[in-house]
């Protein structure tokens, strides 16, 4: 029983990392409403807190479960887990940020913008960073000064990005005043 969870946690270390990138190329984007993704079964975040009881001392561990819980839309639990994560390996950008979005998930706006922050200062080209702050500046907070100067930074970094011509749009729809929400 042992070396079967041992194997899984390799796994799931293995695997981290290309299951994240492959989230970001596949999560449909959403700039003015919740993220568009269907939740995980209750397995998978099982299996990562047996994984996490196995490690407790593995970062990747935690950010994980972490990653697990956000997508099935546990944001507070997925703070929990990240935080655990950060503090074992606190230079981890792409926790940082996605703490941040769990934070907007749970509709605490201000420490969204905090870690997104956190996470461009260890990192000041960091698409998803810049991108999920502009977001929360533009249509959760209200600053549209702000966020249009992240949409543009995230353009001028990526503008052959999938998502540009959206992003774009979102630069055009704030500058001229109107969002796809009035």
């Amino acid at each position: 029983m042992r070396n079967i969870v041992v194997i899984s946690i390799m796994l799931v270390i293995a695997l981290a990392p290309v299951g994240c990138q492959q989230r970001e190329k596949q999560q449909p984007v959403s700039y003015t409403g919740a993220p568009l993704q269907t939740p995980l079964p209750t397995q998978q975040v099982e299996q990562m807190q047996e994984a996490v009881k196995a490690a407790p001392k593995n970062p990747q561990v935690w950010i994980s479960l972490g990653d697990v819980l956000m997508d099935a839309r546990r944001f507070g639990e997925a703070v929990d887990a990240y935080q655990k994560g950060l503090a074992l390996d606190p230079k981890n950008v792409n926790a940082r940020v996605d703490m941040g979005t769990c934070y907007r998930g749970l509709g605490k706006f201000d420490k969204a913008v905090e870690e997104y922050r956190k996470a461009l200062k260890q990192d000041p080209n960091h698409l998803n960073g810049h991108r999920n702050l502009a977001v929360v500046l533009s249509y959760d907070l209200h600053n549209t000064a702000e966020g249009l100067k992240e949409f543009k930074r995230y353009l001028e970094l990526a503008p052959n990005a999938p998502d540009s011509e959206a992003i774009k749009q979102s630069v055009r729809e704030l500058s001229s005043g109107k969002t796809a929400g009035k």
